[in-house]
Protein backbone atom coordinates (compact mmCIF):
# COMPACT_ATOMS: atom_id res chain seq x y z
CA UNK A 1 0.00 0.00 0.00
CA UNK A 2 1.26 3.84 -0.70
CA UNK A 3 2.02 5.80 2.37
CA UNK A 4 0.17 9.26 2.79
CA UNK A 5 -3.00 7.64 1.35
CA UNK A 6 -6.54 8.92 3.46
CA UNK A 7 -8.99 6.70 5.10
CA UNK A 8 -11.32 6.57 1.70
CA UNK A 9 -8.72 5.26 -0.45
CA UNK A 10 -7.16 2.75 1.52
CA UNK A 11 -10.74 1.14 1.99
CA UNK A 12 -11.26 1.38 -1.73
CA UNK A 13 -7.92 -0.48 -1.38
CA UNK A 14 -8.26 -3.06 0.50
CA UNK A 15 -11.86 -3.86 -1.09
CA UNK A 16 -10.39 -4.11 -4.30
CA UNK A 17 -7.08 -6.52 -2.95
CA UNK A 18 -10.38 -8.93 -1.50
CA UNK A 19 -12.50 -8.83 -4.44
CA UNK A 20 -8.80 -9.74 -6.25
CA UNK A 21 -8.12 -12.50 -3.77
CA UNK A 22 -11.88 -13.86 -4.10
CA UNK A 23 -11.52 -13.64 -7.88
CA UNK A 24 -8.45 -15.64 -7.55
CA UNK A 25 -10.37 -18.11 -5.44
CA UNK A 26 -12.73 -18.13 -7.86
CA UNK A 27 -10.55 -18.80 -10.58
CA UNK A 28 -8.69 -22.13 -8.39
CA UNK A 29 -12.23 -23.68 -8.14
CA UNK A 30 -13.81 -23.43 -11.05
CA UNK A 31 -10.15 -24.66 -12.02
CA UNK A 32 -10.46 -27.56 -10.12
CA UNK A 33 -13.74 -28.25 -10.75
CA UNK A 34 -12.78 -28.61 -14.81
CA UNK A 35 -10.13 -30.74 -13.27
CA UNK A 36 -13.16 -33.16 -12.02
CA UNK A 37 -14.85 -32.70 -14.78
CA UNK A 38 -12.41 -33.87 -17.29
CA UNK A 39 -10.99 -36.54 -14.79
CA UNK A 40 -14.60 -38.43 -14.87
CA UNK A 41 -15.38 -37.92 -18.54
CA UNK A 42 -11.86 -39.60 -19.24
CA UNK A 43 -11.70 -42.11 -16.13
CA UNK A 44 -15.60 -44.25 -15.95
CA UNK A 45 -15.44 -46.08 -19.17
CA UNK A 46 -12.34 -47.57 -18.22
CA UNK A 47 -13.59 -48.38 -14.57
CA UNK A 48 -16.95 -49.78 -15.38
CA UNK A 49 -15.12 -51.50 -18.06
CA UNK A 50 -13.32 -54.26 -16.16
CA UNK A 51 -16.92 -54.54 -13.73
CA UNK A 52 -19.57 -54.86 -16.57
CA UNK A 53 -17.25 -55.92 -19.64
CA UNK A 54 -19.25 -59.51 -19.54
CA UNK A 55 -22.45 -58.38 -19.43
CA UNK A 56 -21.26 -55.83 -22.26
CA UNK A 57 -20.58 -59.06 -24.24
CA UNK A 58 -23.47 -60.71 -23.56
CA UNK A 59 -25.35 -57.78 -24.69
CA UNK A 60 -23.82 -56.94 -27.66
CA UNK A 61 -24.26 -60.76 -28.65
CA UNK A 62 -28.18 -60.45 -28.41
CA UNK A 63 -28.31 -56.98 -30.27
CA UNK A 64 -28.67 -54.30 -27.44
CA UNK A 65 -26.52 -51.93 -27.31
CA UNK A 66 -22.74 -52.30 -25.64
CA UNK A 67 -21.35 -49.64 -22.44
CA UNK A 68 -20.43 -46.98 -25.22
CA UNK A 69 -23.89 -46.06 -26.19
CA UNK A 70 -24.74 -45.80 -22.53
CA UNK A 71 -21.60 -43.64 -21.76
CA UNK A 72 -22.52 -41.41 -25.27
CA UNK A 73 -25.86 -39.89 -23.27
CA UNK A 74 -23.79 -38.65 -20.04
CA UNK A 75 -21.06 -36.79 -22.29
CA UNK A 76 -23.88 -34.87 -24.08
CA UNK A 77 -25.39 -33.66 -20.31
CA UNK A 78 -25.77 -29.91 -20.11
CA UNK A 79 -23.64 -27.74 -17.90
CA UNK A 80 -24.14 -28.44 -14.29
CA UNK A 81 -25.83 -25.65 -12.01
CA UNK A 82 -22.85 -25.25 -10.36
CA UNK A 83 -20.78 -24.08 -12.70
CA UNK A 84 -23.30 -21.39 -14.14
CA UNK A 85 -23.12 -20.46 -10.57
CA UNK A 86 -19.02 -20.31 -10.39
CA UNK A 87 -19.13 -18.52 -13.52
CA UNK A 88 -21.91 -15.70 -12.95
CA UNK A 89 -19.77 -15.21 -9.68
CA UNK A 90 -16.94 -14.77 -11.55
CA UNK A 91 -18.37 -12.25 -13.96
CA UNK A 92 -19.76 -10.32 -11.09
CA UNK A 93 -16.95 -9.99 -9.26
CA UNK A 94 -15.31 -9.28 -12.23
CA UNK A 95 -17.45 -6.78 -13.11
CA UNK A 96 -17.04 -4.98 -9.39
CA UNK A 97 -13.31 -4.97 -9.45
CA UNK A 98 -13.12 -3.56 -13.10
CA UNK A 99 -15.87 -0.35 -11.62
CA UNK A 100 -13.94 0.09 -8.96
CA UNK A 101 -10.39 -0.46 -10.87
CA UNK A 102 -12.28 2.13 -13.09
CA UNK A 103 -12.86 4.23 -10.19
CA UNK A 104 -9.41 4.19 -8.81
CA UNK A 105 -7.28 5.13 -12.17
CA UNK A 106 -10.61 8.29 -12.73
CA UNK A 107 -9.34 9.10 -9.16
CA UNK A 108 -5.78 10.86 -10.00
CA UNK A 109 -3.66 12.29 -12.60
CA UNK A 110 0.30 11.57 -12.36
CA UNK A 111 3.48 11.82 -15.15
CA UNK A 112 6.50 11.07 -15.26
CA UNK A 113 8.03 14.61 -16.54
CA UNK A 114 8.38 15.95 -13.19
CA UNK A 115 11.36 16.80 -10.85
CA UNK A 116 12.56 17.88 -7.81
CA UNK A 117 13.48 21.99 -7.59
CA UNK A 118 14.77 24.32 -5.74
CA UNK A 119 16.71 27.24 -4.25
CA UNK A 120 20.23 27.63 -6.06
CA UNK A 121 21.82 31.09 -4.25
CA UNK A 122 24.97 32.27 -6.70
CA UNK A 123 27.76 33.47 -4.31
CA UNK A 124 30.00 36.51 -5.88
CA UNK A 125 32.13 39.03 -4.91
CA UNK A 126 30.82 42.87 -4.60
CA UNK A 127 34.33 43.65 -4.61
CA UNK A 128 37.99 42.57 -6.47
CA UNK A 129 40.10 41.57 -4.66
CA UNK A 130 42.66 38.19 -4.28
CA UNK A 131 41.38 35.20 -2.30
CA UNK A 132 43.73 34.47 0.71
CA UNK A 133 41.23 31.86 2.32
CA UNK A 134 39.12 29.36 0.95
CA UNK A 135 37.80 27.57 3.75
CA UNK A 136 35.06 25.30 2.31
CA UNK A 137 34.85 22.66 -0.96
CA UNK A 138 32.17 21.01 -3.04
CA UNK A 139 29.08 19.38 -1.50
CA UNK A 140 30.14 20.82 2.32
CA UNK A 141 27.33 21.96 4.58
CA UNK A 142 27.55 25.26 5.60
CA UNK A 143 25.63 27.44 7.70
CA UNK A 144 23.96 31.02 6.89
CA UNK A 145 26.69 33.52 7.49
CA UNK A 146 29.45 31.28 7.92
CA UNK A 147 32.57 32.98 6.07
CA UNK A 148 33.42 31.26 3.13
CA UNK A 149 36.29 33.26 1.00
CA UNK A 150 38.51 35.93 2.84
CA UNK A 151 40.00 38.47 0.34
CA UNK A 152 43.25 40.55 0.66
CA UNK A 153 42.34 43.49 2.92
CA UNK A 154 45.36 45.38 2.93
CA UNK A 155 44.37 47.96 0.01
CA UNK A 156 40.87 48.59 1.67
CA UNK A 157 42.43 49.16 4.58
CA UNK A 158 44.62 51.79 3.40
CA UNK A 159 41.29 53.63 1.58
CA UNK A 160 39.32 53.36 4.90
CA UNK A 161 42.42 55.50 6.46
CA UNK A 162 42.48 57.86 3.80
CA UNK A 163 38.73 58.31 3.96
CA UNK A 164 38.51 59.31 7.24
CA UNK A 165 41.81 61.20 7.06
CA UNK A 166 39.69 63.60 4.28
CA UNK A 167 36.40 63.47 6.67
CA UNK A 168 38.13 65.17 9.33
CA UNK A 169 39.50 67.22 7.28
CA UNK A 170 36.30 68.20 5.94
CA UNK A 171 35.10 68.61 9.74
CA UNK A 172 38.12 71.16 10.36
CA UNK A 173 37.57 73.01 7.36
CA UNK A 174 33.96 73.38 8.48
CA UNK A 175 34.98 74.54 12.01
CA UNK A 176 36.80 77.36 10.56
CA UNK A 177 33.70 78.30 8.07
CA UNK A 178 31.10 78.09 11.00
CA UNK A 179 31.87 81.63 13.04
CA UNK A 180 32.05 83.57 9.63
CA UNK A 181 28.27 83.74 8.77
CA UNK A 182 27.39 85.57 12.46
CA UNK A 183 30.76 88.03 11.68
CA UNK A 184 29.32 88.60 8.03
CA UNK A 185 26.00 89.01 10.01
CA UNK A 186 27.29 91.60 12.57
CA UNK A 187 29.62 93.59 9.95
CA UNK A 188 26.50 93.84 7.55
CA UNK A 189 24.85 95.01 10.25
CA UNK A 190 27.35 97.91 10.96
CA UNK A 191 27.64 98.53 7.14
CA UNK A 192 23.96 99.16 7.39
CA UNK A 193 24.14 101.74 10.31
CA UNK A 194 27.39 103.20 9.42
CA UNK A 195 25.47 104.57 6.19
CA UNK A 196 22.87 105.80 7.82
CA UNK A 197 24.41 107.76 9.76
CA UNK A 198 26.34 109.15 7.24
CA UNK A 199 22.81 109.86 5.29
CA UNK A 200 22.30 112.00 8.49
CA UNK A 201 25.34 113.66 8.57
CA UNK A 202 25.01 114.87 4.88
CA UNK A 203 21.70 115.40 4.97
CA UNK A 204 22.96 118.27 8.23
CA UNK A 205 25.55 119.33 6.16
CA UNK A 206 22.79 119.93 3.39
CA UNK A 207 20.89 121.85 6.08
CA UNK A 208 23.81 123.90 7.51
CA UNK A 209 25.10 125.16 3.05
CA UNK A 210 21.44 126.07 2.82
CA UNK A 211 21.66 128.07 6.12
CA UNK A 212 24.93 129.78 5.27
CA UNK A 213 23.24 130.60 1.42
CA UNK A 214 20.68 132.07 3.41
CA UNK A 215 22.82 134.38 5.41
CA UNK A 216 24.89 135.13 2.26
CA UNK A 217 21.58 136.16 0.58
CA UNK A 218 20.84 138.42 3.66
CA UNK A 219 24.43 139.95 3.00
CA UNK A 220 23.68 140.58 -0.26
CA UNK A 221 20.39 142.62 0.21
CA UNK A 222 22.24 144.75 2.87
CA UNK A 223 25.48 145.26 1.05
CA UNK A 224 23.20 146.47 -1.98
CA UNK A 225 21.39 148.71 0.29
CA UNK A 226 24.54 150.13 1.74
CA UNK A 227 25.84 150.66 -1.80
CA UNK A 228 22.57 152.57 -3.17
CA UNK A 229 22.41 154.65 -0.47
CA UNK A 230 25.81 155.37 -0.68
CA UNK A 231 25.01 155.70 -4.96
CA UNK A 232 22.54 158.61 -3.52
CA UNK A 233 24.71 160.14 -1.45
CA UNK A 234 27.19 160.33 -3.58
CA UNK A 235 24.73 162.54 -6.15
CA UNK A 236 23.74 164.30 -3.82
CA UNK A 237 27.34 165.52 -3.01
CA UNK A 238 28.01 166.07 -6.62
CA UNK A 239 25.58 168.60 -6.48
CA UNK A 240 26.85 170.11 -3.49
CA UNK A 241 30.65 170.12 -4.93
CA UNK A 242 29.49 171.88 -7.78
CA UNK A 243 27.83 174.39 -5.73
CA UNK A 244 30.86 174.66 -3.38
CA UNK A 245 28.50 173.95 -0.40
CA UNK A 246 31.05 171.64 0.59
CA UNK A 247 34.24 170.24 0.50
CA UNK A 248 36.15 167.87 -2.16
CA UNK A 249 37.29 165.93 0.49
CA UNK A 250 33.85 164.60 1.82
CA UNK A 251 33.00 164.16 -1.84
CA UNK A 252 35.55 161.83 -2.92
CA UNK A 253 34.76 160.13 0.68
CA UNK A 254 31.36 159.72 0.04
CA UNK A 255 32.76 158.05 -3.31
CA UNK A 256 35.25 155.85 -1.97
CA UNK A 257 32.44 154.65 0.55
CA UNK A 258 30.00 153.96 -2.78
CA UNK A 259 32.99 151.95 -4.17
CA UNK A 260 33.26 150.05 -1.42
CA UNK A 261 29.94 149.17 -0.22
CA UNK A 262 30.03 147.81 -4.66
CA UNK A 263 32.66 145.89 -3.98
CA UNK A 264 30.67 144.58 -0.80
CA UNK A 265 27.68 143.60 -2.66
CA UNK A 266 30.24 141.68 -4.95
CA UNK A 267 31.81 139.93 -2.71
CA UNK A 268 28.63 139.04 -0.65
CA UNK A 269 27.62 137.75 -3.89
CA UNK A 270 30.29 135.60 -4.26
CA UNK A 271 30.06 134.47 -0.57
CA UNK A 272 26.15 133.50 -2.03
CA UNK A 273 27.42 131.79 -5.07
CA UNK A 274 29.76 129.76 -2.86
CA UNK A 275 27.32 128.65 -0.52
CA UNK A 276 25.33 127.39 -3.27
CA UNK A 277 27.71 125.18 -4.71
CA UNK A 278 28.25 123.87 -0.99
CA UNK A 279 24.39 123.17 -1.48
CA UNK A 280 24.80 121.15 -4.24
CA UNK A 281 27.79 119.18 -2.58
CA UNK A 282 26.21 118.57 0.61
CA UNK A 283 23.20 117.12 -1.62
CA UNK A 284 25.51 114.63 -3.54
CA UNK A 285 27.00 113.86 -0.63
CA UNK A 286 24.26 113.03 0.59
CA UNK A 287 23.28 111.16 -2.50
CA UNK A 288 25.91 109.37 -2.13
CA UNK A 289 25.39 108.17 1.18
CA UNK A 290 21.93 107.22 0.68
CA UNK A 291 23.48 104.87 -2.40
CA UNK A 292 25.61 103.52 -0.12
CA UNK A 293 22.85 102.65 2.70
CA UNK A 294 20.63 101.11 0.26
CA UNK A 295 23.73 98.79 -1.20
CA UNK A 296 24.78 97.85 2.54
CA UNK A 297 21.16 96.97 3.27
CA UNK A 298 21.14 94.61 0.10
CA UNK A 299 24.50 92.96 0.14
CA UNK A 300 24.19 92.07 3.83
CA UNK A 301 21.69 89.35 2.80
CA UNK A 302 23.45 88.27 0.25
CA UNK A 303 26.60 88.19 2.08
CA UNK A 304 25.01 86.45 5.15
CA UNK A 305 23.98 83.53 2.23
CA UNK A 306 27.03 83.38 0.95
CA UNK A 307 28.59 82.64 3.91
CA UNK A 308 25.98 80.28 5.31
CA UNK A 309 25.86 78.55 1.82
CA UNK A 310 29.78 78.11 1.83
CA UNK A 311 28.60 76.56 5.51
CA UNK A 312 26.26 74.21 4.32
CA UNK A 313 29.08 72.79 1.28
CA UNK A 314 31.17 72.37 4.06
CA UNK A 315 28.49 70.28 6.24
CA UNK A 316 27.65 68.90 2.54
CA UNK A 317 31.33 67.84 2.08
CA UNK A 318 31.75 66.40 6.04
CA UNK A 319 28.90 64.37 4.71
CA UNK A 320 30.19 63.11 1.40
CA UNK A 321 33.47 62.28 3.52
CA UNK A 322 31.31 60.31 6.17
CA UNK A 323 29.51 58.76 3.21
CA UNK A 324 33.21 57.87 1.64
CA UNK A 325 34.34 56.39 4.89
CA UNK A 326 31.27 53.81 5.12
CA UNK A 327 32.11 53.05 1.62
CA UNK A 328 35.35 51.94 2.99
CA UNK A 329 34.34 49.89 5.83
CA UNK A 330 31.61 48.36 3.43
CA UNK A 331 34.28 47.50 0.99
CA UNK A 332 36.36 45.87 3.93
CA UNK A 333 33.75 44.35 5.59
CA UNK A 334 33.03 42.76 2.04
CA UNK A 335 36.61 40.85 2.09
CA UNK A 336 34.98 38.16 4.14
CA UNK A 337 32.49 36.81 1.43
CA UNK A 338 29.97 34.45 3.85
CA UNK A 339 27.04 31.97 3.29
CA UNK A 340 23.89 33.33 2.54
CA UNK A 341 21.84 30.28 3.54
CA UNK A 342 21.84 27.08 5.13
CA UNK A 343 22.90 24.97 2.11
CA UNK A 344 25.25 22.58 0.48
CA UNK A 345 28.09 23.93 -1.56
CA UNK A 346 28.63 23.59 -5.14
CA UNK A 347 29.99 24.57 -8.33
CA UNK A 348 33.52 25.73 -6.48
CA UNK A 349 34.97 28.24 -9.16
CA UNK A 350 37.28 29.91 -6.16
CA UNK A 351 40.54 28.79 -5.06
CA UNK A 352 43.47 30.61 -3.03
CA UNK A 353 45.15 33.24 -4.91
CA UNK A 354 42.66 33.84 -7.85
CA UNK A 355 42.09 37.25 -8.71
CA UNK A 356 38.27 37.63 -8.21
CA UNK A 357 36.21 40.94 -9.96
CA UNK A 358 32.61 42.38 -8.83
CA UNK A 359 29.70 39.80 -9.30
CA UNK A 360 31.93 37.27 -10.54
CA UNK A 361 29.99 33.98 -9.50
CA UNK A 362 32.74 31.93 -6.58
CA UNK A 363 30.19 29.05 -5.59
CA UNK A 364 26.57 28.46 -5.42
CA UNK A 365 24.79 27.25 -2.34
CA UNK A 366 21.66 25.12 -2.18
CA UNK A 367 19.57 24.74 0.68
CA UNK A 368 17.53 22.19 0.97
CA UNK A 369 14.69 23.12 3.51
CA UNK A 370 12.78 24.67 0.76
CA UNK A 371 12.52 22.32 -2.62
CA UNK A 372 9.51 21.33 -3.99
CA UNK A 373 8.52 19.60 -7.24
CA UNK A 374 7.64 20.94 -10.58
CA UNK A 375 5.61 18.20 -12.61
CA UNK A 376 4.88 19.47 -16.12
CA UNK A 377 1.67 17.96 -16.92
CA UNK A 378 -0.26 17.95 -20.06
CA UNK A 379 -3.04 20.63 -20.16
CA UNK A 380 -5.59 17.46 -20.76
CA UNK A 381 -5.00 16.10 -17.23
CA UNK A 382 -5.46 19.47 -15.43
CA UNK A 383 -9.51 19.65 -15.21
CA UNK A 384 -10.24 18.71 -12.12
CA UNK A 385 -6.76 19.77 -10.83
CA UNK A 386 -6.89 22.56 -7.84
CA UNK A 387 -4.64 23.98 -5.32
CA UNK A 388 -4.34 22.19 -2.65
CA UNK A 389 -5.03 18.21 -3.40
CA UNK A 390 -3.08 15.28 -1.88
CA UNK A 391 -0.38 13.93 -3.69
CA UNK A 392 2.01 11.04 -3.55
CA UNK A 393 5.07 11.17 -4.56
CA UNK A 394 7.58 8.69 -5.84
CA UNK A 395 11.32 9.64 -6.26
CA UNK A 396 13.04 7.28 -8.41
CA UNK A 397 16.46 7.27 -6.18
CA UNK A 398 14.84 5.73 -2.54
CA UNK A 399 12.46 3.06 -2.66
CA UNK A 400 9.92 5.83 -0.65
CA UNK A 401 6.86 7.39 -1.49
CA UNK A 402 6.81 10.78 0.12
CA UNK A 403 3.31 12.94 0.78
CA UNK A 404 2.63 16.51 -0.36
CA UNK A 405 0.23 18.65 -1.86
CA UNK A 406 -0.57 20.71 -5.05
CA UNK A 407 0.70 24.49 -4.19
CA UNK A 408 -0.11 26.43 -7.17
CA UNK A 409 -0.31 26.17 -11.47
CA UNK A 410 1.90 28.38 -13.42
CA UNK A 411 0.67 31.41 -15.35
CA UNK A 412 1.53 30.16 -18.77
CA UNK A 413 2.91 26.59 -20.62
CA UNK A 414 6.42 26.13 -20.50
CA UNK A 415 6.74 26.88 -24.28
CA UNK A 416 5.89 30.61 -23.87
CA UNK A 417 8.64 30.44 -21.28
CA UNK A 418 10.84 29.27 -24.06
CA UNK A 419 13.96 31.04 -25.55
CA UNK A 420 11.75 31.00 -28.74
CA UNK A 421 8.19 30.38 -27.85
CA UNK A 422 6.26 29.11 -31.02
CA UNK A 423 4.13 31.51 -33.31
CA UNK A 424 0.79 30.03 -33.95
CA UNK A 425 0.30 32.39 -36.54
CA UNK A 426 2.89 32.14 -39.30
CA UNK A 427 0.67 29.51 -41.02
CA UNK A 428 2.19 26.39 -39.94
CA UNK A 429 0.22 25.38 -36.82
CA UNK A 430 0.08 22.38 -35.74
CA UNK A 431 -1.77 21.72 -32.61
CA UNK A 432 0.14 19.55 -30.28
CA UNK A 433 -0.80 18.95 -26.46
CA UNK A 434 0.71 21.79 -24.03
CA UNK A 435 2.23 20.76 -20.43
CA UNK A 436 2.00 23.23 -17.57
CA UNK A 437 4.39 23.12 -14.76
CA UNK A 438 2.78 22.40 -11.48
CA UNK A 439 4.39 23.26 -8.10
CA UNK A 440 3.98 20.67 -5.56
CA UNK A 441 5.61 21.30 -2.38
CA UNK A 442 6.17 18.46 0.13
CA UNK A 443 4.73 18.00 3.43
CA UNK A 444 6.70 19.53 6.48
CA UNK A 445 8.31 16.31 7.88
CA UNK A 446 9.02 14.69 4.64
CA UNK A 447 12.68 15.50 4.11
CA UNK A 448 13.42 15.50 7.42
CA UNK A 449 16.86 13.49 6.60
CA UNK A 450 17.80 15.97 3.89
CA UNK A 451 17.98 13.70 1.18
CA UNK A 452 16.36 14.68 -1.46
CA UNK A 453 18.39 16.82 -4.47
CA UNK A 454 16.74 19.10 -7.14
CA UNK A 455 16.96 17.45 -10.04
CA UNK A 456 15.92 14.32 -9.57
CA UNK A 457 13.35 12.61 -11.36
CA UNK A 458 10.07 11.73 -9.78
CA UNK A 459 6.62 10.48 -10.24
CA UNK A 460 3.97 12.39 -8.77
CA UNK A 461 0.45 11.28 -8.71
CA UNK A 462 -2.18 13.70 -7.73
CA UNK A 463 -5.28 12.94 -5.63
CA UNK A 464 -8.55 14.70 -7.34
CA UNK A 465 -10.81 13.82 -4.83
Amino acid sequence: MEQGLGEPTSELLEEQQRLRDEVQRLRDEQQRLREEQQKLQTDEPAVVAPEKQEQTRDRQSQGQPGGDEQIEPKKKRGVRPLTLLILLIIVSAVAVAGFFLWGYLNSYESTDDAQIDGHINSVSSRISGTAVNVYVDDNQYVKAGQVLVNLDTKDYQVALEQAQADLEQAKAEVGAQTPNVPITSTTAETSISTSNLDVAAALAKVASAQQNYNATQAQIRQAQANHFNDVAEVARFQALVDKDEVSRQQYDTKVTTAKASEAAVESAQASAEAARKQIDQAQAEVDQARARSGQARQNAPRQIAVQKANAESKGADVLARKAAVDQALLNLQYCKIVAPVDGIVGKKSVEVGTRVSPGQELMAVVPLDDIWVTANFKETQLRRMRPGQRVTIKVDAFARTYGGYVESVAAASGAKFSLLPPENATGNFVKVVQRIPVRIRFNKTENEDRKLRPGMSVEPKVWLQ
